[in-house]
């Protein structure tokens, strides 16, 4: 029994505890890193539609990072089954690391849009990875506080967003900076990755040519197709026909269709969905919103978007200590869910998304791998992501879609037939304080009414 106990409270790998402080820390900046760039583009794509010219592809900015991530998520639920997370984490850091290069040196839209592709390619890898290297590093006891540590450097990572990309915005580094600022980040924890990263096998004794036949190569360039193309399309239809065995096939789905597990995932991919929704929207469009009404400078719009990220750090912290029970089990989190529905009709209201989004939506991940075998951690993890990213995919695509067109249309109509088409997409992209104070005073009064409803 003393043996048993002891074994169990061992360290995992033998390190020096200022080893595991050092090794934990550079885990959590690939947390920081994917915080940090997740929202960023909101706070610097009016600089960016500026620079090269293209309102129309405002919305592939972020739709971009969130498809690329949407689609890896299952990838990497798989991959993290099959190979050695230290080096699963150190590729994702390098996807992510290039994309941000590639961002900031982009010399127009199309290379900026493929470099957050990259990077939501990257940062989902390393997102996914942080939960296997922490559970490698620490022991029963120091688990806990290192978890815990995980939600803290995401909110600060949120936090300091929207400072960052409006002050580079306004700035002379300008907003190329705002994704220059990954490199010298990830540069310094990847000497912590190389060298001192533990090597948890998930396979001990597999050879490479084995785990890498375990993964549905196939299938996952064809979720890219299904997700990007209509659903009539032809890859959507071979997305449906072609795949392999049941065992190796990308999409859990004995997750689903099991009897014990089903409505416990279900649940949580729904819940994890609808919040996504939430979360991204007024991080977008609020620095939008003051920008296009009021002629705010980047950092100013930026600044606002604070209160909503500070509530959804407490809250996000407070439910945590409160789902906790001293037993080391789960305490009630089902009244969460409708007390987090209630406050969702009021927030949508008052714009208080962020509150809502706290109540209810990091919960999924919890409750979903203490309901699972510890076996499918990696796999019920990756597919909680995709019902996040899948929701910010969805409602990014959606109210960006609905603002362009509705904006264009509606400004034109109230608008002199002397004003300039570009004049009018200057204004939608959040830049045209000058123009709105040169039109009349009634007219300039009813376009601010307009612009402050779309």
């Amino acid at each position: 029994m003393r043996q048993r106990r002891s074994r169990r409270h061992a360290r995992p790998y033998c390190h020096h505890r200022s080893q595991v402080v050092l090794i934990v820390f550079a885990i959590l900046s690939s947390t920081f890193l994917f915080a940090l760039d997740n929202t960023v583009i909101a706070d610097v794509q009016l600089q960016i539609v500026l620079r090269f010219d293209s309102i129309n592809d405002i919305a592939w900015l972020a739709v971009a990072f969130i498809m690329a991530a949407t689609v890896a998520n299952l990838c990497y639920g798989r991959l993290n089954s099959h190979l050695k997370p230290k080096w699963l984490n150190i590729a994702s850091v390098a996807v992510f690391e290039a994309g941000s290069a590639l961002c900031g040196a982009a010399p127009n839209m199309n290379s900026l849009i493929v470099g957050r592709a990259l990077c939501g390619l990257g940062s989902v890898g390393m997102y996914l990875v942080v939960m296997v290297l922490i559970a490698a590093t620490t022991t029963i006891e120091e688990r806990p506080a290192y978890l815990a540590s995980i939600g803290i450097t995401w909110g600060l990572g949120t936090l300091l967003e929207p400072v960052v990309g409006g002050a580079f915005a306004d700035s002379d580094a300008t907003w190329r900076w705002a994704f220059y600022i990954n490199l010298p980040i990830g540069g310094l924890a990847a000497q912590v990755y190389f060298f001192m990263l533990p090597f948890p096998d998930p396979q001990p004794g597999a050879t490479i040519l084995k785990r890498l036949a375990e993964i549905d190569w196939i299938g996952a360039p064809l979720m890219l197709s299904a997700i990007a193309s209509p659903w009539a399309s032809r890859s959507v239809a071979q997305a449906y026909c072609i795949g392999t065995t049941k065992e190796r096939r990308i999409f859990p789905v004995e997750l689903i269709t099991s009897r014990k597990y089903y409505r416990t995932i279900i649940l949580m991919f729904c819940v994890t969905a609808a919040g996504g929704c939430a979360i991204l929207v007024p991080v977008y469009f609020v620095p939008i919103f003051f920008q296009f009404t009021t002629g705010d400078c980047a950092i100013h719009a930026a600044v606002r978007l604070l209160r909503f990220i500070l509530v959804m750090v407490n809250v996000t912290l407070t439910q945590g200590g409160m789902l906790w029970h001293p037993s080391g089990k789960f305490g009630l989190y089902m009244p969460w869910f409708i007390v987090g529905g209630i406050i969702s009709v009021v927030a949508s209201t008052l714009i208080h998304a962020r509150c809502r989004r706290g109540t209810f939506t990091q919960v999924g991940f919890s409750i979903a791998q203490a309901s699972l075998p510890a076996p499918k951690a990696a796999v019920v993890s990756s597919l909680i992501a995709l019902a996040q990213t899948s929701g910010i995919n969805i409602a990014l695509a959606v109210s960006n879609a609905v603002f362009l067109n509705k904006a264009e249309k509606r400004l034109t109509a109230i608008l002199p037939d002397t004003v300039a088409e570009d004049q009018i997409q200057t204004a939608i992209a959040g830049v045209g304080k000058d123009f709105i104070t040169s039109l009349p005073p009634r007219i300039g009064r009813g376009f601010s009414r307009l612009s402050s409803r779309l």
